[in-house]
C-alpha cells in the first residue's frame, strides 16, 4: 500500500518551471516594466515567459557597461583570456542544459544541437587564446623618416551594443559577443527575439565565471524596441547590427551617426561554425600611435 501511495505522489508532482531574467550589472533583474512575452519552440509549443526589456532596461545596461569598462579594459590581456576560458569550462559543465535549450529554440535534433553547443564552447576557447595575441597582429613598430620610435597599439573602443543573430540563438550569439569582450570592450547584448532562452541562460554562466559584473549585459524582448535607444545613446561607442534586418539596420545606423558610433553592418553568414577570423575583433579596436625620440649613440650620429 505504501509503494502505491509513493507512486501516486510522484505522478502528481508538478515540475518547477525556470524563471528567466535579464542579466544587467552582474545581477538578474526582471524588466522594470514588468512585461514578459511567450517563447515557443519551432512547433509553437510554449517554453517559457521571457522578460520584455524596456528602454529603461537598455539605459541601465549602458550605465553598468560603462562602469565596468575601466576595470575590464585595464585588465591584462592574459587575465581576460583566463576568464574567457573559465566561461568555456562552465559551459562544458552545463552542456546538457544548453543542448536541450538550443534544440527547442532552433528545432534541431539532439545530435545537431550537441554539435552547435560544442562549437560554441570551442568558440569561447578560440577567442580566449586570442586575447594576448591580437595586439601583436594588428599593432607594432612603424618605420618613419626621422629619429623616432613610432609604435601603434590597439585599444578597445568602449561600450558596444550587440544585436545577436536571430537565427542562431547560441553559436551565433557567442560568435558576435566573444570578440567584443576579448579585446577589452564591454557589451550590451540583445538576444534573439524569437529564441532568447540560451542567451538568458548564458547570463547565469557568466555570473559564475569570474566575468566582472557589467562587462556583459543580456537583454531580451523586441529587438527594434531595445535597439533604438542604444543606437541613439550618447554613451554607447559602437554597435554591431548582426541581428537587424535591412530596414532596422538603416534606421539604427542613422541614429548611431549622432555621436559618430562605430557601426558594424549586418553581414550574411552561411555557417556560424566556420573559423571566424579576426575581423570582429578588429572591428571594435582603435589604434593608438605613440612617437618617441630616439637617443644618440655617439658622434657617428647613429641611434637606437
Amino acid at each position: 500500500m505504501s509503494d502505491k501511495t509513493d507512486k501516486t505522489e510522484q505522478q502528481q508532482r508538478l515540475g518547477v518551471f525556470k524563471t528567466y531574467k535579464l542579466y544587467v550589472g552582474g545581477k538578474f533583474p526582471r524588466s522594470e516594466s514588468g512585461r514578459v512575452y511567450e517563447v515557443t519552440d519551432a512547433k509553437g509549443k510554449w517554453l517559457a515567459n521571457a522578460p520584455q526589456s524596456s528602454r529603461k532596461d537598455a539605459r541601465d545596461a549602458v550605465v553598468a557597461a560603462r562602469k565596468a569598462f575601466g576595470g575590464w579594459s585595464g585588465a591584462t590581456a592574459y587575465n581576460r583570456g583566463q576568464i574567457l576560458y573559465r566561461v568555456a569550462e562552465m559551459l562544458e559543465g552545463r552542456r546538457s542544459q544548453f543542448v536541450h535549450e538550443v534544440a527547442d529554440a532552433e528545432g534541431l535534433s539532439k545530435s545537431r544541437a550537441t554539435e552547435q553547443v560544442e562549437a560554441t564552447i570551442d568558440r569561447w576557447v578560440w577567442y580566449a587564446g586570442w586575447t594576448d595575441k591580437i595586439a601583436q597582429v594588428v599593432g607594432g613598430g612603424n618605420p618613419v623618416a626621422g629619429p623616432y620610435f613610432n609604435l601603434s597599439s590597439p585599444e578597445p573602443t568602449g561600450v558596444v551594443a550587440v544585436l545577436a543573430p536571430q537565427e542562431s540563438s547560441f553559436l551565433g550569439l557567442v560568435s558576435v559577443l566573444a570578440p567584443v569582450i576579448a579585446t577589452g570592450n564591454t557589451a550590451i547584448v540583445i538576444a534573439s527575439e524569437r529564441s532568447p532562452l540560451p542567451a538568458l541562460s548564458l547570463g547565469e554562466v557568466l555570473a559564475t565565471s569570474d566575468v566582472p559584473g557589467g562587462v556583459v549585459n543580456v537583454l531580451s524582448g523586441r529587438t527594434a524596441e531595445i535597439a533604438a535607444p542604444l543606437a541613439a545613446h550618447q554613451d554607447v561607442n559602437a554597435i554591431d547590427l548582426a541581428g537587424a534586418d535591412d530596414v532596422l539596420a538603416k534606421e539604427l545606423e542613422i541614429a548611431a551617426a549622432d555621436n559618430l558610433k562605430r557601426v558594424l553592418r549586418p553581414q550574411p553568414v552561411d555557417d556560424w561554425s566556420a573559423t571566424p577570423g579576426i575581423d570582429r575583433m578588429t572591428a571594435f579596436l582603435e589604434t593608438k600611435t605613440v612617437w618617441h625620440p630616439t637617443g644618440s649613440l655617439g658622434a657617428s650620429g647613429s641611434s637606437y
